[in-house]
């Protein structure tokens, strides 16, 4: 990433959290422009999921904060001074990104503001699903020059299945910052009536709750499958590659449980790198 398209401390701290991970896997193997693009969208989502998640700041100042990026996107999109959202500039002129889709974000960022997450329901999950994870896919598959029709698709499916993947794998981070994200119809299901994070995790029953979960993230994963080997246009390695690595992840969860002490599922050096090669003989 260049300085032209961030600031050089956050270029350089952002560049060393994603470091290793799949995501910047995927962003090597694309060409400059789009790896730029994608990595200033991924910026944005991690200056303001950062706003969300920082528990030292009371909720109306953070809250704030949120419509401070919004006034700034409406800048940019009005071609005037956008303050700390002028490096989206040259990707939204080059891909034509749509400032619903980040206004959507900040929605979703907002609604961890307002009050801290504690199982809601699945019409609650899927809206906060689309907001943070399928409206970033919406932004994304302009970037890799997807048609309308096939890169809404798969924004809503694989952004879906990614935010559900990680919901499950990040059970305990979660509580840790007050929030729960299982939604209340699995728990309830699974015998379980609190909606406490701490207490929810600590209960040996939310193995049963997370394997009702699971098939709904691998609905998402099959609909997402079957819409790249519809082989649409475009640049499609950096989400076969993220849709590989996090069905293996959700894999792993299923295979080694929820009980606690849980492990944090996670895909290795070596077998990431033969996704990588699988995923580019699937072009």
């Amino acid at each position: 990433m260049t300085t032209d398209t961030l600031l050089a401390p956050q270029a350089v701290n952002l560049q060393a959290q994603v470091s290793g991970s799949s995501f910047y896997t995927a962003m090597r193997l694309m060409p400059r422009a789009e790896r730029e693009a994608m990595f200033a969208i991924y910026a944005f989502c991690r200056l303001v999921d950062d706003i969300a998640d920082d528990g030292t700041r009371p909720r109306p100042i953070r809250a704030q904060e949120l419509e401070s990026w919004r006034a700034d996107l409406a800048a940019l999109y009005a071609g005037q001074p956008a303050g700390r959202a002028a490096f989206l500039a040259g990707p939204v002129r080059d891909f034509g990104l749509r400032h619903a889709d980040f206004l959507a974000v900040i929605d979703g960022m907002a609604m961890d503001v307002a009050a801290d997450i504690q199982a809601p329901g699945l019409a609650t999950l899927d809206l906060y699903c689309d907001r943070v994870a399928s409206a970033v896919g919406r932004l994304s598959v302009r970037v890799f020059g997807m048609e309308e029709a096939p890169g809404l698709a798969l924004a809503h499916e694989l952004g879906r299945a990614l935010q559900l993947t990680n919901i499950l794998r990040d059970l305990d981070e979660d509580a840790g910052i007050g929030r729960l994200y299982l939604p209340r119809e699995v728990l309830e299901a699974a015998g379980i009536a609190s909606d406490d994070p701490l207490a929810v995790v600590a209960d040996p029953r939310v193995d049963s709750a997370c394997r009702a979960l699971a098939p709904r993230a691998l609905a998402h994963f099959a609909a997402a499958d079957r819409l790249l080997a519809s082989r649409p246009r475009g640049r499609l390695l950096a989400p076969r590659l993220m849709a590989a690595v996090y069905r293996v992840i959700l894999e792993k969860m299923l295979a080694q449980g929820w009980a606690a002490p849980r492990r944090r599922a996670r895909v290795g050096k070596a077998r990431l790198l033969w996704l990588v090669a699988r995923c580019g003989l699937a072009r």
